[in-house]
């Protein structure tokens, strides 16, 4: 019999979480909500969605004792993936309304869209091509598919091996990172049809994988 892993998606008070668990349960995972530390440590991959701004993300995460977890379970293996505005609090900060520190799993700031004159924010189906192989788009277009995008600000990796997958409106811009366990998409795959489930399905075998595996630490990420 095949194994569900348990997934947790995040619940530090922004983001679309119960599409997100949905979408999890209809491509095979137990998807859970909750802010419940015991529950976190537990699951066998993480999902940080998120809607809103980051500073008062940040402050959530971090009131919550939430900020600390996340970056335990990364060093421990466990697969992470971050949703728009949760991709963007994996890096080391963001320059939205004021200068905030970030999760720090992937080095890079998060800063203002340069859309060229285009309407801000981007938001709708965008063409993402693919820079490099990842568990996390196994089976896609090898050429790259469309992603549903809203977003305002950009993260910019530091170091363009973390970057996947890119997009373009105005400028051109990071949409897919990966580092290690850690994986972030700028678009919403829960809002991305076919494409989108199989990301995430991709996602729910590499939780798989994982389950009941010893933790080891990823070298090279800070805790």
């Amino acid at each position: 019999m095949t194994v569900r892993p348990r997934i947790a998606v995040v619940d530090y008070g922004m983001g679309n979480r119960r599409s997100v668990q949905k979408a999890l349960e209809h491509v095979g995972a137990i998807a859970i909500i909750s802010r419940d530390h015991d529950e976190l440590n537990d699951a066998d991959g993480l999902v940080v969605p998120g809607v809103g701004a980051f500073p008062l993300a940040m402050r959530n995460l971090t009131e919550l004792g939430l900020a600390p977890l996340i970056r335990h379970r990364a060093l421990q293996r466990t697969p992470l993936l971050g949703i728009c505005l949760g991709m963007q609090l994996l890096f080391d900060g963001s320059q939205e309304l004021e200068a905030t520190a970030g999760l720090g799993l992937i080095p890079g700031e998060v800063t203002p869209l340069d859309a060229g004159g285009l309407r801000i924010p981007h938001i709708g189906w965008n063409e993402v091509s693919f820079e490099r192989p990842s568990p996390l788009i196994a089976g896609l277009p090898a050429g790259g598919c469309p992603f549903y995008h809203v977003h305002s600000l950009v993260a910019r990796p530091s170091d363009s091996a973390h970057r996947v997958g890119v997009a373009v409106y105005g400028e051109r811009f990071a949409t897919l990172v990966a580092r290690e366990s850690v994986f972030g998409v700028q678009f919403h795959p829960e809002k991305s049809s076919l494409h989108g489930l199989a990301l995430l399905r991709n996602f729910v075998d590499l939780c798989r994988t994982a389950v009941g595996r010893a933790a080891q630490p990823v070298i090279g990420l800070r805790a």
